[in-house]
Order: structure tokens, then C-alpha cells, then sequence
């Protein structure tokens, strides 16, 4: 029965999701923490913190732990995985189970090590750790071992990873800071300063699931938001169209088409040409945004291609490792080094 606890995780930035060997993904979770101002005590955790976000009082703080792909707070990080841990396995830790874990490409050694030794302490035997691209390539089921170029940007919420792999190796790996939190701040950002309307990320964040796109959409729809008016202070409601909030996506995507088409200025040239030919893999949940893909193949002439199922794409990566063990384990980075370094 042991074997069937071991875990794969994707630590994101916005969500955490755990994969579980012989039942698949188990949970998805918002990567949120509610704490009291000055005693710093949680109150709550994952979705329900997510429901406390924009309306909490003064003395309550809700807070992503992890920012832009990296560790903005150790200790409530922990605490969150601990909770993660718990709520997936419970308190039957006689077997030590084995966690296969994916994190941002903007965590650094340091903060590897400190993840490491939080997962020993929430009762895992053993934490290895994999490249989130190469993650992502796995559950995308890309031909990563083939003899050519193979492009894999995975669109998390701060940021984005960008690499180029072939023959089972990591290439050319870089990352881009726009990712799907720019774009919904820029909804943020234009409905202020269009029509005086201050709106929540949550609010933007709707905004840009159910009606965003990067690229006029031949009919347009409309979703109906609820703001506090700036000049006035007092509540406002507003229809907002699609063709508005592609106007509010314009400049991350810019941004973001140009960081893409930097990895390609960057990638060599054998590899640049099958890139060219085969085209990019998107994957992540960014990569869902509405004409996201068109877009990019527009700009940079490139095919472009989103994973059948772009969110889970990392965590199923995870999973395939742990199910396939002996095939996989090379893309692997052991952690029982990096936590006897740290002891």
C-alpha cells in the first residue's frame, strides 16, 4: 500500500496541485494563506482563504506566499504545504511517502532546500525535484527524446517558463516575467483608468476567464462587473465587452510575444529551425486565454499548439514519473542531498 501515497506536486504560484500514484490528481488548491496582522496566526488556507481575498478587514491579510516564481514567505509556505500534505494523506505517515515535486523556475537553491526540508517534516521519506518545463513536456506527452527541437512554455499565473528540449535534455531554458497575473492586472489597470471603476483581482480575474481574449473575437460578449467608483467612492456597475478587455490585454501581450521571440534569437540554429517547423507547446493555465495562441503565431510566424489539458499538464508530468519510475527518474534532481547539506 505504500507505494499508492507517493505524490507529485505542482507548487505554483496561484495553485497547488497533487498528484497521487495510482489515483491521479487529488487536489487543487489556490496557493493562499489568511493570517491575523500582528499575531501572524492562520486562519485559513487554500480555497477557503481564496473566498477571504478582497474582503477581509484591516487586521486580516490574505497572502500568496509564492510571487513571480519565487518564495515571498518561507514560513506560511511551509505551513501551506503541511496542510496540503495532511489533507491528502492524513496522519498515516507509518510508510513515508515519496513526493516528485515541480517548482518555479525563479526558486533558488537556497529556497530548494528550505522546500525540502519542509516536506520532510509534513512526513515525506524523500523529495526529488523536476524543471518545470520538462514537467510540463511529460504531461503534455511531447517527443522530448527525439533527435529535434522541441519548444514547451509553460504559462503560470507570475510567471512564465520558456525552454527548448531535446534528446531528454533541457536545451535553452528561460523565463519570462508576464504571466497571467500581468494580464489581469492590466484589466485592473485599464478599467481605472478608462471609467474611474476599481475592481478586485478576483473581478479581473473573471473578467479575463470568461469574456478576455487577446484577439477581437468575431462575436462579441459582455459580462457585467460591480466596482467602487473613484470619484464618487460609492458602488458602480458597468457592462464590459470583450472587444474592451482585448484592448486592456495589449500590452502584456506585446510583452510576452517578445520575450518568446527572444528564447528564439537565443536558441541554436539546428534547434531554432525544427522549432520553426514543429512549432511551440503552451501548456499551463494561462495558456487558455482566448486567442492567446493565434496571437503568437501572427507575430512570430511560428505554429502554435496548446496541450489538450495545459493546467494539469505540470502535475501530470509529475505523475507519469512516479508511475514510470525506472523510465523517468533521470530527469530527476534527488533532494536527499540538498536536506543533508542543510542539517
Amino acid at each position: 500500500m505504500a507505494q499508492y501515497s507517493d505524490i507529485g506536486i505542482d507548487l505554483g504560484t496561484s495553485n497547488v496541485y497533487i498528484y497521487m500514484r495510482g489515483r491521479g490528481i487529488i487536489l487543487t488548491e489556490p496557493a493562499i494563506v489568511t493570517i491575523e496582522r500582528d499575531s501572524r496566526k492562520v486562519l485559513a488556507i487554500g480555497e477557503d482563504a481564496q473566498q477571504m481575498l478582497g474582503r477581509t478587514p484591516s487586521n486580516i491579510l490574505a497572502i500568496q506566499p509564492l510571487r513571480q516564481g519565487g518564495i515571498t514567505d518561507f514560513e506560511l509556505t511551509g505551513t501551506m504545504l503541511r496542510y496540503f500534505m495532511q489533507k491528502v494523506i492524513g496522519k498515516r505517515l507509518f510508510s513515508r511517502p515519496r513526493a516528485v515535486m515541480s517548482v518555479p523556475s525563479g526558486v533558488n537553491e537556497i529556497e530548494k532546500r528550505s522546500i525540502i526540508s519542509v516536506m520532510f517534516d509534513a512526513g515525506m521519506r524523500r523529495t526529488q525535484l523536476i524543471d518545470k518545463p520538462m514537467a510540463a513536456a511529460i504531461g503534455a506527452k511531447l517527443p522530448i527524446d527525439e533527435a529535434y527541437g522541441t519548444m514547451i512554455v509553460d504559462i503560470g499565473a507570475g510567471i512564465t517558463d520558456i525552454a527548448v528540449i531535446s534528446m531528454g535534455q533541457i536545451i535553452i531554458s528561460g523565463m519570462s516575467k508576464i504571466g497571467g497575473d500581468q494580464f489581469t492586472d492590466a484589466i485592473v489597470r485599464h478599467l481605472r483608468r478608462k471609467h474611474n471603476l476599481l475592481v478586485g483581482e478576483r473581478t479581473a480575474e473573471e473578467l479575463k476567464i470568461n469574456i478576455g481574449s487577446v484577439l477581437p473575437r468575431q462575436e462579441q460578449i459582455f459580462m457585467d462587473v460591480t466596482g467602487k467608483n473613484i470619484l464618487t467612492g460609492i458602488p458602480k456597475t458597468m457592462r464590459i465587452t470583450s472587444d474592451e478587455i482585448t484592448e486592456a490585454l495589449d500590452d502584456p501581450l506585446q510583452a510576452f510575444i517578445e520575450s518568446l521571440h527572444s528564447a528564439l534569437e537565443n536558441t541554436p540554429a539546428e534547434l531554432a529551425a525544427d522549432v520553426f517547423e514543429r512549432g511551440i507547446y503552451f501548456t499551463g493555465g494561462g495558456a487558455a486565454l482566448f486567442g492567446l495562441d493565434e496571437a503568437v503565431e501572427k507575430a512570430l510566424k511560428v505554429p502554435c499548439h496548446v496541450a489538450p489539458d495545459p493546467r494539469n499538464a505540470v502535475v501530470l508530468g509529475c505523475g507519469e514519473v512516479l508511475e514510470n519510475p525506472k523510465e523517468m527518474s533521470r530527469f530527476l534532481e534527488d533532494g536527499r542531498k540538498r536536506y543533508a547539506a542543510r542539517q
